[in-house]
């Protein structure tokens, strides 16, 4: 089940899936391109019947995951911004809280804004 993807990192340890979201330098953050890799590894390994729950997790020790990277706003106005939150809401965090499949947040430093969120609807934190 080891997929390749540039922000997150997803293994299958027996029944398992982790998911590592693998942007250390910027506290995790979530980017629309990280979303959208949470998104597709999440749907695959809700799919794989395997999988018997996931794990979330944030590499290194600071971060799960510091909220939205505000970088990608800067160039953005004010619609960009609400259709990218509305977006990794229906994409993820929606997906994550209706998983037919226990998902668990490990949290493992800060747990802000947008990653706050989504530790919140995982099924245990």
């Amino acid at each position: 089940m080891a997929s390749q993807y540039q922000n997150i990192i997803a293994e299958q340890d027996n029944s398992i899936c982790i998911i590592t979201i693998q942007r250390e330098s910027k506290l995790n953050a979530l980017n629309r391109e990280t979303l959208n890799e949470l998104h597709h590894a999440l749907v695959d390994a809700l799919k794989n019947a395997d999988v018997k729950g996931v794990i979330l997790t944030g590499a290194g020790e600071k971060a799960f995951v510091a909220g939205a990277d505000i970088a990608e706003f800067l160039d953005s106005n004010h619609n960009d911004g609400q259709n990218m939150a509305r977006e990794g809401q229906s994409k993820v965090f929606d997906l994550v809280n209706q998983a037919s499949k226990p998902i668990i947040a490990a949290s493992n430093g800060f747990a802000l804004g947008g990653g706050l969120e989504l530790a919140l609807a995982c099924h245990i934190r």
